[in-house]
């Protein structure tokens, strides 16, 4: 029998090793079509989520919003314990009050600043002199958080002069001048007591949402500024007619009461209660509302 001489295999190399282990796949990349399809549903899943955001943020905001108004109407009701009386929603010698820097206009808010936490502002602040004095111009200027609505964007007037406020007391219920006979709850000299209020705490409204413009007087003063009344409807989301643009109304004319939220905006009532009033309100139940002692009735799902 013949024998072969032994012959050792052939040493492998590592591309043969890694062929043997890792055969080369049969499956294709993508497509440029398959890209473009996964890159819309994305865009689509995006375009879906963004709305949902936006909305869970601008209700967080007004939530925030609320309860900057919770705490205006708990000041008013611990000044009221104080003082036997809600705080004057302006204060000048005589009336009527008009949109001008002119005048001691002392504000309701700045009656309020010992019992929201500011008691050093309001030390700083001359009561016996004008809102406009130089004296309070610092005072004036200064940005108060409790004072400005989440949703809006300014801080303070265009000439950087006067902090603004979002929040502005019902000084009565029809468009009319600030003066001393008007029938809401906070305006020029009052004194209104919870005796006073007719119609119930729970039907009338203290402190409501506004817009202001890019020329108000701030928190400060005591004029449209900070007093609104309920002869205009509520605005909602107007912010081109805001703060964006200069107020071009007559220096006596006050305005209604507006916000950011869309839909309505944010009222604290006189018995501390915070509730959101839509814009499709019942005008009539609206102007009731902006009036202490009419002895109208009110619906209570209004």
């Amino acid at each position: 029998m013949l024998h072969r001489p032994f012959q050792p295999a052939p040493p492998r190399t590592q591309e043969s090793i890694m062929a043997t282990k890792f055969p080369p796949s049969s499956r294709r990349a993508f497509t440029l079509v398959e890209l473009l399809v996964v890159i819309a549903i994305i865009g689509v899943l995006v375009g879906l989520l963004l709305p949902a955001v936006q909305a869970a943020r601008e209700a967080a905001r007004r939530m925030s919003c609320s309860n900057n108004i919770a705490q205006l109407t708990l000041a008013t009701h611990n000044y009221e314990f104080s003082m036997e009386h809600l705080p004057p929603g302006t204060t000048n010698p005589t009336g009527p009050i008009v949109n001008t820097p002119n005048g001691e206009h002392i504000s309701f808010l700045v009656r309020l600043l010992p019992y929201i936490e500011q008691q050093g502002t309001a030390d700083d602040f001359d009561l016996t002199a004008s809102v406009y004095a130089p004296a309070n111009a610092k005072v004036r200027a200064y940005q108060i958080s409790a004072f400005l609505c989440p949703s809006f964007p300014f801080g303070t007037n265009d000439e950087k002069t006067a902090g603004l406020s979002n929040y502005a007391g019902c000084h009565h219920d029809v468009e009319a001048s600030i003066d001393e006979d008007n029938n809401g709850l906070l305006f020029l000299n009052s004194e209104v007591r919870y005796s006073d209020i007719y119609d119930g705490s729970s039907h009338t409204i203290l402190i409501g949402e506004m817009v202001p413009t890019v020329r108000s007087l701030g928190w400060a003063s005591g004029t449209r500024s900070t007093l609104r009344n309920t002869g205009t409807m509520i605005g909602g989301g107007i912010r081109a007619m805001g703060a964006a643009t200069v107020d071009e109304n007559p220096p006596e004319f006050v305005g209604g009461f507006a916000s950011e939220h869309p839909g309505g905006g944010n009222f604290g009532f006189a018995d501390g209660a915070v509730r959101f009033l839509s814009q499709n309100i019942d005008p009539q139940i609206y102007t009731y509302l902006g009036h202490r002692a009419d002895g109208e009735f009110v619906d209570e799902e209004m």
